[in-house]
């Protein structure tokens, strides 16, 4: 496979192990893991701490967003390649199954009744 791909798919997985992570410490209406910073929300202040973690959230959606559409224009290519392979293979089964003789079956004899 090629690196590009695969570098730019692995950046993609740790960007959305990123934002799961980030978006578990926001504050939510049962208050999520950050209540368990609660040193953390007193040191910087709780305002201060929700800004940050919304900033990045929407910051690894943007990155998430502009690495899968680099990701599909560097896939594209292979795509094409794939495409004209199974449209060879189909053609060369269309000219192979033009060059079979169909015969009909041949007839079997009427069965005489017996007497």
């Amino acid at each position: 496979m090629n690196a590009l791909f695969i570098t730019l798919t692995t950046l993609v997985i740790i960007a959305a192990v990123l934002i799961t992570i980030v978006v578990l410490l926001q504050n939510g209406k049962g208050d999520g893991l950050a209540s368990n910073f609660v040193a953390g929300n007193q040191t910087f202040g709780v305002r201060q701490t929700a800004d940050i973690l919304e900033k990045i959230t929407w910051g690894l959606c943007v990155v998430i967003l502009v690495l899968s559409i680099c990701t599909s224009f560097v896939a594209g290519g292979k795509r094409d390649s794939v495409k004209a392979e199974v449209t060879e293979n189909v053609e060369n089964a269309g000219a192979a199954s033009a060059d079979l003789d169909f015969e009909a079956p041949a007839e079997t004899p009427a069965e005489t009744p017996a007497e």
